[in-house]
């Protein structure tokens, strides 16, 4: 995961199938105004909890965006990346099993095929329970993402997870009172904000039922 080697930026293909960019023009209280704006997929995060030894499950991957906001953010050009000074391990990512909406299938079938694929999970649908729904990217494509939690045990772990094709992504386990580290005060932590959202709302709905 962190064998990363060589960076270099190039201009985004037309045919990309995740990113489409676009200028989007409207007249606000008569004022004509434009957005910059990115057509993206929605998406599906999943909160898991193993009962069998009382942890939840997190995802770690490398992720170029983060990386690449370390680096330029600091003033440092990509094409001169210096590995000594910022080594690949700072792009990588603490997040829920997650996925994008991109096949014909309903959304919860969708989230349950996520916790197999990269969790190693393998549950039926009907134990995935919805959350709630909410936007993502708000200033840059307004996606939805809709959230579900999911109760699973030793006994419906089927694979080691880790995604499929060349994805790589290692799955961890918290501890309810490591979890209440990522959100205390203070906290620093490459997590997007639904990572963080989600563990807030198992402490607070599901965590006291197992104290």
């Amino acid at each position: 995961m962190e064998n990363i080697s060589k960076l270099w930026m190039g201009p985004l293909p037309k045919d990309s199938p995740y990113v489409k960019p676009f200028r989007l023009y409207y007249v606000q209280n008569g004022v004509e105004k434009n957005w910059d704006l990115l057509k993206v997929h929605d998406s599906v995060a999943v909160i898991l909890y193993n009962t069998t030894r009382r942890v939840l499950i997190f995802v770690r991957q490398f992720r170029p965006a983060v990386f690449h906001s370390l680096i330029t953010s600091s003033g440092y050009d990509v094409a001169e990346l210096d590995l000594q000074k910022f080594p690949p391990n700072i792009g990588i990512t603490l997040e829920l099993c997650a996925g994008i909406v991109d096949k014909n299938k309903s959304w919860p079938e969708i989230a349950r095929e996520e916790v197999l694929e990269e969790c190693g999970y393998d549950v039926p649908v009907e134990r995935i329970e919805e959350v709630m729904t909410y936007r993502s990217g708000v200033g840059s494509s307004g996606a939805a993402q809709v959230m579900y939690y999911c109760e699973v045990t030793d006994n419906d772990r089927a694979t080691k997870g880790g995604g499929v094709d060349d994805e790589m992504i290692e799955v961890v386990e918290y501890t309810v009172e490591e979890a209440k580290q990522l959100v205390q005060q203070g906290s620093k932590i490459n997590s997007p904000p639904s990572c963080l959202l989600g563990v807030t709302w198992f402490l607070m709905n599901k965590a006291p039922k197992f104290d």
